[in-house]
C-alpha cells in the first residue's frame, strides 16, 4: 500500500482544532481509496516563540525536508508581532523549499451564499496563482535616522526573470486544464520599473500558449472586477503582494475565509509543498470549538491532488459540497450553528 509521509504543523489558535478534524477526514478518504497517510507533528508556533524566542528550533527546516508534504493549520497570536511569526516560520518554508506558487482556488460551493446579488453555485470558479518567493516581499531595505524627524524607511521589491517567468508559466499550464484564459494583475501605470517588466514577461510567456486568451488589469480596477464581474475569471496570475490581496478578496465573494483553501507549491517536486487554509489562527474564536473546518478540508483535498491522488481529492471535496448543499450542518460564519466536530461528522458521513 502506498504511504505518504505528512509533516503536521497545527500552529496556533484554531489550527489546533481544524487540523485534528481534517485528519479524521483524510484517514477515511485514504482508507477508502487504498493508500495510507503517515503523520509526524511538529510544535512550531507562537507558543514556542514565547518559550524560546524562536518559532522553531535550530535545524527545523532539515526536519521537514524529506516529507512528501507539509500540512499547516495556522500561525499567529495577538501578543506576537505578525512579522515575527511570518518571517520566523512561513516565509522560510516557502523559500527554502522553493514553493514559488501560492495557489488559491476561488469557487462558490453549492449551498453557500455569496454576498453578491444574483450569484449562484457555478457562477464563480477561478484560481489565483500568486508568486510566492520574491516580488514585494523581500528582506532588502532598512531604516535610517530612526526616531528622528529625518527617519527614512526603504523597502525594495525584487522581480527576477526566472521568478516571474516560472509563476506565469505555471498559471498558463493550469489554464490548459480549465477554460484556457489567464488574467494578469499589474500596476504599470504607477510602478515604473517592476510592473512594466511584469507586463513584458506576461506577453512573452503568453506567446507560447496560442490557444489561451489573456487580459490584464491594474490591481485597483481588478479588485472592482472581482466584485462586479467574478464570472470573468479563470486563472489570475499576480505578484506576491497583489496576489496576497486578491487571495482574501476572492474568498470574500464566495462565502468568506472559513472556506478558503491554499497551497504553497513546489511544482517540480524537488521539495515538499505546504498546504494551509487561508483563514489564519482566528484568536477571537479559538478554543470554542466553532471554527469552520471546511477551509482545512478543501486544503487537504488540494494536498491529495498534489500527491497524485485525484480521485481521493474529489471524494473529499464532493463530500464537503454535499454537506454545504444540504445546509443543515454549517458553522456560524455560513449561517448555521454547528460545531467544528459536527461539521466533520457530517462530512465523514458523506464518504463511503
Amino acid at each position: 500500500m502506498k504511504t505518504y509521509r505528512i509533516a503536521l504543523i497545527p500552529g496556533d489558535g484554531i489550527g489546533n482544532e481544524v487540523i485534528p478534524e481534517s485528519l479524521r477526514v483524510l484517514d477515511k478518504v485514504a482508507a477508502s481509496s487504498g493508500f495510507k497517510l503517515e503523520y509526524q507533528t511538529f510544535d512550531y508556533s507562537c507558543e514556542q516563540f514565547e518559550k524560546t524566542g524562536k518559532m522553531a528550533p535550530d535545524g527545523w527546516l532539515d526536519e521537514l525536508r524529506d516529507f512528501d508534504n507539509i500540512f499547516l493549520g495556522a500561525v499567529g497570536r495577538p501578543d506576537v508581532p505578525d512579522h515575527v511569526s511570518l518571517w520566523g516560520l512561513l516565509i522560510p518554508i516557502r523559500r527554502a523549499f522553493e514553493q514559488y506558487v501560492n495557489l488559491r482556488p476561488v469557487k462558490l460551493l453549492k449551498g453557500v451564499s455569496s454576498p453578491l446579488k444574483g450569484i449562484e453555485a457555478g457562477d464563480i470558479d477561478f484560481l489565483i496563482v500568486r508568486e510566492n518567493n520574491e516580488g514585494e516581499y523581500s528582506e532588502i531595505g532598512g531604516r535610517l535616522y530612526e526616531g528622528s524627524e529625518h527617519e527614512t524607511v526603504v523597502q525594495q521589491s525584487v522581480f527576477t526573470r526566472r521568478g516571474v517567468d516560472r509563476v506565469m508559466r505555471y498559471a498558463f499550464e493550469q489554464a490548459q486544464t480549465r477554460r484556457k484564459h489567464v488574467t494578469s494583475a499589474t500596476k504599470s501605470n504607477g510602478i515604473i520599473h517592476s510592473m512594466p517588466f511584469w507586463d513584458e514577461r506576461f506577453k512573452v510567456i503568453s506567446s507560447d500558449y496560442a490557444d489561451t486568451t489573456t487580459d490584464q488589469f491594474h490591481i485597483d480596477i481588478l479588485c472592482a472586477h472581482f466584485v462586479q464581474h467574478p464570472d470573468w475569471f479563470d486563472v489570475v496570475v499576480a505578484s506576491n503582494l497583489f496576489g496576497d490581496i486578491l487571495s482574501d478578496l476572492g474568498p470574500a465573494v464566495v462565502g468568506g475565509m472559513g472556506i478558503a483553501p491554499g497551497g504553497n507549491i513546489n511544482p517540480e517536486g524537488t521539495f515538499p509543498s505546504m498546504f494551509e487554509p487561508v483563514h489564519g489562527s482566528a484568536p477571537d474564536i479559538a478554543g470554542q470549538g466553532i471554527a469552520n473546518p471546511i477551509a482545512c478540508f478543501w486544503t487537504a483535498s488540494m494536498m491529495l491532488e498534489h500527491l497524485n491522488e485525484p480521485e481521493a481529492a474529489k471524494v473529499l471535496l464532493d463530500a464537503v459540497e454535499a454537506v454545504t448543499e444540504e445546509g443543515t450542518t454549517l458553522t456560524k460564519d455560513l449561517g448555521g450553528s454547528a460545531s467544528t466536530k459536527e461539521v466533520t461528522d457530517a462530512v465523514l458521513a458523506k464518504i463511503s
